[in-house]
C-alpha cells in the first residue's frame, strides 16, 4: 500500500513539474488607486475615472489577468508600505508591471488631478499610459 502511494505521489510531482516548466512567466499590469479613508468628491471622481477608463478601454486584458485595477486605502494597516513603496503623498494611480512575481517597473499617473475636470482629457491619458505598461509585459 505504501509502495503505490509513494509511485503515485512521484507520478503527480513528475506531472505538476512538467506542467510547472512549461508554464510562461507570469506577467501583470496593476492599476493600484490610492486612497485614505477620508474623501472628497474629488477623490472618488478620481477613482470613478480611473476605474472606468481601465475598465473600458482594457476588457481582454482584465478578463484574461494580465491587468487588474485596484483600489487601496493606505491608511489600512496592512497597506501602509505603499506610502513608502511609491513615495505617495496624496490621492493617485500607480501602474506596476510584475514578472514572476517581481515589479519591473512602475510609475505615479500624477497628471490625473491636472485632468479631473476634463473627462476626455483623463480617460485619454490613462489609456494611454496603461497601454504603454502593457506593451512590456
Amino acid at each position: 500500500m505504501f509502495r503505490k502511494l509513494f509511485l503515485a505521489l512521484c507520478i503527480l510531482g513528475f506531472i505538476t513539474v512538467s506542467f510547472a516548466a512549461d508554464k510562461p512567466s507570469a506577467e501583470k499590469v496593476y492599476a493600484y488607486y490610492f486612497h485614505g479613508s477620508v474623501r472628497c468628491s474629488t477623490c472618488f471622481k478620481l477613482e470613478q475615472y480611473s476605474k472606468e477608463a481601465i475598465e473600458s478601454n482594457f476588457k481582454p486584458e482584465l478578463a484574461s489577468g494580465k491587468l487588474e485595477f485596484r483600489a487601496v486605502n493606505i491608511e489600512e494597516k496592512i497597506n501602509a508600505h505603499f506610502v513608502n513603496d511609491y513615495q505617495l503623498y496624496t490621492k493617485t494611480l500607480v501602474l506596476s508591471l510584475v514578472k514572476d512575481g517581481r515589479e519591473i517597473k512602475s510609475k505615479n499617473l500624477n497628471k490625473i488631478w491636472e485632468f479631473v475636470g476634463n473627462k476626455d482629457k483623463f480617460m485619454a491619458y490613462i489609456k494611454e499610459e496603461a497601454a504603454n505598461f502593457l506593451k512590456d509585459s
